[in-house]
């Protein structure tokens, strides 16, 4: 029988039977090892530091972590039936190119995760592949000591006044950037498929910074390099308290969903322990330590955060309605056709 389970598969699981939904068992004869990725930096502190370790007593296991991003081409070097990894952490974007390659299961329900029962419908959409643990907030970031008023719509990063001092990613290589552009066909045009709207706007946004990762975004933002550009609320939010005149707002339009997601490979040999991994990263309890350390908003809904972190984090009913899920099945199918066209765009 495939270890893919099929979304239809997974509907019904997740209806059927929650009351005797309880914490995975795994069984074994001797220790096992799990090969997982994580990100670096505060995350992979936190990781490394406290959740790993303790996992690792409570399932009498050793954990591998690869932090050595990226992920997917070292996956599909591997093996299928040894694959080098047994849990992927990536983002959406790289979860849906990894089920097109085989790589990954299309979907976890509660029978295999039995937490799944707790998270927010988003974390389990039509647009996930695996589950989301986490989502950020993307949306903007700015200086509030440049006379701005706060940005209340996407379309204020238009704004004349800020050619040369905003920011966006490389459209290439990040998936912000990738959602910001489909956002533009949105708001200019009949709608996120609306490219030939997007690329439009992308060239009247011109002359704009564009970098690789968040961290860049950041320093340019701190360093007063740019006054308003995309970015993450985590990005903005880590810094407050440290007396930086940096602020992020959420669009009325609504925010992009930067989903954290894992999913688990279909030639695992300890696909139980893999399975309870993902459940364990769904404890609420593990949940609130990662969510307050890097200012990550939680997909378990019943996870109670500190007042400071629950005012800014999206942890709410309301909040999470207002979160945009890009469909990267439609993107990924596109992506080298819309890199050519931005290239052109952006060399202009």
């Amino acid at each position: 029988m495939s270890d893919r389970i099929s979304r239809r598969a997974a509907l019904v699981g997740a209806g059927a039977g929650l009351a005797m939904v309880a914490a995975p068992h795994v069984a074994r004869a001797q220790a096992a090892t799990l090969k997982i990725t994580t990100w670096g930096g505060k995350w992979g502190d936190v990781m490394k530091g406290e959740v790993l370790p303790a996992f690792e007593r409570e399932f009498k296991c050793k954990v591998e972590a690869d932090q050595a991003f990226p992920f997917l081409p070292k996956l599909a070097a591997s093996p299928t039936s040894a694959p080098l990894y047994d849990v992927l952490h990536t983002n959406s974007n790289e979860q849906w190119s990894a089920l097109d390659q085989g790589l990954v299961m299309d979907k976890l329900t509660v029978r295999e995760v039995p937490n799944i029962k707790d998270v927010y419908p988003y974390a389990v959409s039509d647009r996930i592949v695996g589950v989301s643990i986490f989502t950020s907030a993307i949306g903007l970031g700015y200086r509030t000591d440049k006379g701005l008023a706060p940005p209340t719509s996407w379309k204020d990063l238009a704004d004349p006044k800020l050619a040369g001092v905003r920011g966006a990613y490389q459209i290439p290589v990040n998936s912000l950037g990738q959602s910001h552009l489909l956002l533009l066909g949105q708001l200019y045009g009949k709608g996120y498929q609306d490219l030939d709207a997007a690329y439009k706007a992308l060239e009247a946004l011109k002359p704009i910074k564009m970098v690789d990762f968040t961290g860049q975004m950041e320093k340019m933002i701190l360093s007063g390099e740019v006054t308003m550009a995309v970015i993450h609320d985590s990005g903005i939010l880590r810094y407050e308290g440290q007396n930086q005149p940096t602020e992020f707002a959420a669009p009325r339009e609504g925010v992009l969903s930067l989903e954290q997601v894992l999913n688990v490979t279909p030639g695992s040999k300890v696909k139980e322990l893999a399975f309870a991994f993902c459940d364990y990263m769904l404890r609420p309890d593990v949940q609130k330590k990662l969510a307050e350390a890097v200012w990550y908003s939680p997909a378990n809904k019943t996870v109670s955060l500190d007042k400071k972190y629950a005012d800014r984090l999206f942890i709410t009913p309301e909040k999470v309605a207002t979160l945009i899920q890009t469909d990267w099945k439609w993107y990924n199918a596109r992506k080298d056709a819309i890199d050519a066209r931005v290239a052109r765009i952006m060399r202009a």
